[in-house]
C-alpha cells in the first residue's frame, strides 16, 4: 500500500474527514523529521484545527512523536503530573511543587515539561531557578531518578523534532494540536498520569488516548478554567483505568480544604515562583499549600490506581483525603524539602560529570 502524500492528507482534512491512525502517524513523522515544508505544515495544522482533532489522529501523532523521541531508559512504573497550559491565569507552579511532594511520599516521578508558553514561568523555568540542572543527557536523567526518586524530562531535549514546527506555530499565532500533545508524549511512557486540562474540548481527546493505550490517569480541570484541580470552586475529574472512564465533581470542602480566591494563587517570574515553592515545601500555610496538596493528592491517587485497579471501588473523596493527609505529612516532617535538595544535588553532580 502506497504511503500517503501531503495532498492526500490535506484533501482528507479539508473534506472534514478524520485521518486514520496510520495517516496521522505518517504526517507527524514527516514533521518530526523535518521533511514537511512550512506551507505543508501550516496547511496541515490549520486544516486539522478547523476540522477538529479525533482520538485516532492524536494517537497517531503521539506514536510518531514517541518513535522520534530520544529514548529514556527508565521503568515505566512511574507517575507524570503535568498540565496542558493555556489557562492564562499565571498561577504559581502548582504541578511542579506537587511533583516534589509526591516524590517525598515515595512515589517515583518523571515529570515532563517545557518552558512557559502561556505564563511567565513554565516547569523548566522554575526548576532551573531552583538550581536543578535540566540540560542532562538521557542516561543522566535516568540516573537522577535512581538517586533522587524524581527527575525531569525536558521536552526540548527529548523531542528535538519539535523544533521543525516552532517557527510555523509562532507565525500562525493560534493554538494547534501541539498545544496539548505534551502531556501525552513523556518519553518515560509513564503508566500513571495526572493531567490538568484547561480547554474542556480537549478532555475527550486526552482521556481517549489513555483509554486506548490502557494507561491509568486522572484527567481534571477546574471550573474556573485552571488546568489543575482548583481550590476556588468545583473541579471535574475523569478517572481512566483499564479502558473505563468515570467522572467526579470535587469541591475543596469535600476534602477539608477552604475555598480560595484566584488572586491568592497568582505567581510571577521563575525566581518569584521558586521562592514560593521553597516556602510551601518548608511548611508555609495558606492557599498555595492547599492547592498543592490537592493536586499532589490527585497524582498519588493516579499512581495508587495504577498499582491496584481495585482502588476504583473506593470513593474518590475517600482516596483524595487519604492521599492529601500523606502529602501534608511529607511537607510537615521535612521530607519534601529534603527531596528537593536531593534532586538538586543529583542533577548538579551528574551535570558536572556529563560536562567534564
Amino acid at each position: 500500500m502506497a504511503e500517503p502524500t501531503w495532498a492526500d492528507v490535506l484533501t482528507t482534512l479539508l473534506s472534514r474527514t478524520n485521518l486514520s491512525v496510520s495517516e496521522a502517524t505518517w504526517a507527524m513523522r514527516e514533521v518530526m523529521e523535518g521533511r514537511a515544508t512550512p506551507a505543508q505544515l501550516g496547511g496541515f495544522l490549520l486544516a486539522l484545527r478547523a476540522k477538529g482533532e479525533s482520538v485516532e489522529e492524536v494517537i497517531g501523532f503521539r506514536d510518531a512523536i514517541l518513535d522520534a523521541a530520544v529514548p529514556l531508559d527508565v521503568d515505566p512504573n512511574v507517575l507524570d503530573i503535568v498540565g496542558t497550559g493555556g489557562d492564562r491565569f499565571g498561577t504559581v507552579n502548582i504541578s511542579s511543587t506537587a511533583s516534589i511532594v509526591i516524590a517525598a511520599t515515595g512515589v517515583p516521578v518523571v515529570k515532563h515539561g517545557n518552558k512557559a508558553a502561556s505564563s511567565k514561568s513554565g516547569s523548566s523555568d522554575v526548576l532551573s531557578a531552583l538550581g536543578i540542572d535540566l540540560r542532562l543527557p538521557s542516561g543522566a536523567v535516568a540516573e537522577v531518578l535512581d538517586r533522587a526518586g524524581i527527575t525531569f524530562a525536558w521536552a526540548a531535549a527529548f523531542h528535538p523534532g519539535f523544533r521543525h514546527a516552532g517557527t510555523v506555530r509562532a507565525e500562525l499565532g493560534v493554538p494547534t494540536v501541539f498545544n496539548f500533545l505534551g502531556p501525552l508524549v513523556n518519553p518515560a511512557r509513564a503508566e500513571a498520569n495526572a493531567v490538568g486540562v484547561a480547554n474542556p474540548d480537549v478532555v475527550p481527546l486526552i482521556t481517549g488516548v489513555f483509554r486506548t493505550r490502557g494507561a491509568t490517569a486522572l484527567v481534571f480541570r477546574g471550573e474556573d478554567g485552571l488546568d489543575e484541580l482548583t481550590t476556588t470552586g468545583y473541579s471535574r475529574i475523569w478517572e481512566v483505568s483499564r479502558g473505563d472512564v468515570h467522572e467526579f465533581d470535587i469541591h475543596p470542602r469535600d476534602v477539608g480544604l477552604p475555598a480560595s480566591k484566584m488572586d491568592d494563587l497568582l505567581g510571577g517570574d521563575p525566581d518569584h515562583n521558586a521562592d514560593v515553592l521553597r516556602r510551601t515545601l518548608s511548611g508555609e500555610q495558606g492557599p498555595v499549600r492547599d492547592i498543592v496538596l490537592l493536586n499532589a493528592a490527585a497524582g498519588m491517587v493516579a499512581y495508587r490506581l495504577a498499582q491496584d485497579p481495585m482502588q476504583m471501588q473506593r470513593g474518590m473523596v475517600e482516596r483524595l483525603v487519604e492521599a492529601l493527609g500523606d502529602a501534608a505529612a511529607a511537607i510537615d516532617d521535612g521530607r519534601a524539602t529534603a527531596k528537593l535538595e536531593a534532586w538538586i544535588s543529583a542533577s548538579r553532580e551528574l551535570g558536572a560529570t556529563a560536562g567534564a
